[in-house]
């Protein structure tokens, strides 16, 4: 007998044109966690429902991108096709964030400045720092979702 989950958790979801960082909530929905990144290309949803239904994801959180002004920007418009793919392809409430530096805030976090072996290659060492870029912005996102909508609780 399997026995069923009675929490759900929300995935936080930091999306670029390469990589995808995701983060997710503990049981409660108040505190979010770097999670992975994956690679955005042809299996990327065939990944996020693995995880999806992995950690009983029941709601989705994605960083609306905007620049310096507060305006949608250049990456906006994917996002939008990511936004209704998502909603298509797992039937799951998908909110919108608005993220702004959020990459920025995440690349100062002490998390993403861990020492690297020396015999890493220089692309290597860049490639691991940037996925942890992306993992903690999506945590970052998600966090503020859960934090304004905790507070009007």
């Amino acid at each position: 007998m399997v026995k069923e989950k009675n929490y759900f958790r929300f995935l936080g979801v930091d999306y670029g044109t390469k990589r995808i960082g995701l983060a997710i909530s503990d049981e409660n929905g108040i505190i979010a966690f770097p999670k992975q990144i994956l690679a955005n290309d042809s299996k990327t949803f065939e990944n996020l429902e693995i995880l999806i239904k992995k950690e009983n994801i029941k709601e989705i959180v994605v960083g609306e991108s905007v620049d310096f002004s507060g305006k949608l920007n250049a990456l906006s418009g994917r996002i939008e096709v990511f936004i209704l793919e998502l909603k298509e392809k797992f039937n799951l409430p998908v909110h919108k964030q608005k993220e702004f530096l959020t990459s920025v805030e995440a690349r100062h976090s002490k998390d993403t400045k861990k020492d690297f072996n020396q015999s890493q290659s220089h692309s290597k060492v860049k490639q691991i720092k940037s996925g942890r870029v992306d993992a903690g912005a999506a945590a970052l996102i998600l966090q503020r979702y859960l934090d304004k909508n905790n507070k009007n609780l």
